[in-house]
């Protein structure tokens, strides 16, 4: 079992981090329900992965999602993309029921993922990457015989995505070249080039260096600050959820093990038992 990465601190005192944002913004953030699970069930033959699995996340918010490997995190945002379809339950996402839509469809809506494996077109620059992505939400997603001028404004917007993720200097090199940082950060501006009212990241920091991961997250952070965005994140660093988190939800064999504020997460002994051990005691 992947063992969580934590930081000792007492619940009603966490460090303030770089890419922490003020109580200010958590007062003021929406508090509109955008994104739903209700009951969700998930079967794979005998194994029950996701089991009676409901949460509510509000626009504009980070909504947390943790627990060891196997609790079912990974196949929860499975349910939500559409990429697997439930064996019992919905997905809202804006008062619609969205269980039963493709991929592709969900993605149209607003709805955009990232995977805990790097996932870029490598024989691409950086632009190129970004640039498909935009276009494939457009009205061009299917002509492919134009000149390429004629896609100027997708290579606009494209470049204003490359200068938000801090690859402004790389926007010309393969994806190939990148080391594995500045990958995470290319794959962040893929999803970003769809502009989807949600973001589902899964474990976005994985396999990044400990000096590359604030970076990333004050990225992530300033996306949230922008408040039109709301991200679901999937992470093992608990030093990262409990500074970023408006509110996390603890999975464990595929069920809600527990749900609340950073603070009241760190103090909930069912969740220390099972996930975070001994150091939020």
């Amino acid at each position: 079992m992947k063992s969580p990465v934590l930081i000792i601190l007492h619940p009603s005192s966490f460090i303030p981090h770089p890419f922490s944002w003020s109580m200010d913004d958590q007062i003021t953030k929406v508090t509109s329900v955008i994104l739903e699970a209700e009951h969700l069930r998930k079967d794979f033959g005998g194994l029950i992965a996701v089991e009676d699995v409901s949460l509510r996340a509000r626009a504009g918010s980070l909504h947390s999602i943790i627990g060891p490997n196997g609790a079912g995190k990974t196949t929860l945002f499975n349910l939500l993309s559409g990429v697997l379809k439930p064996t019992a339950g919905r997905v809202i996402f804006r008062g619609r029921d969205i269980t039963p839509l493709p991929p592709h469809r969900i993605a149209h809506l607003g709805i955009g993922r990232s995977f805990q494996i790097t996932n870029v077109f490598p024989n691409l620059t950086v632009l190129e990457n970004v640039r498909l992505a935009a276009q494939a939400m457009g009205r061009d997603s299917l002509n492919l015989f134009a000149p390429a001028a004629h896609f100027h404004q997708y290579v606009e917007h494209a470049m204003r995505v490359v200068e938000q993720v801090g690859l402004h200097g790389k926007a010309d090199l393969l994806a190939s070249v990148l080391p594995h940082g500045d990958k995470r950060k290319l794959e962040l501006g893929i999803l970003l080039a769809s502009d989807p009212q949600v973001l589902l990241l899964d474990e976005p920091t994985a396999g990044m260096a400990s000096e590359q991961v604030p970076q990333l997250m004050a990225l992530i952070a300033d996306i949230r600050k922008q408040g039109n965005k709301t991200i679901l994140l999937v992470e093992h660093n608990m030093d990262v959820v409990m500074n970023v988190s408006d509110a996390i939800t603890v999975m464990h064999y595929g069920k809600v093990l527990a749900e609340g504020t950073p603070a009241q997460i760190a103090a909930n002994e069912q969740v220390q038992k099972a996930y975070l051990g001994e150091l939020y005691r």
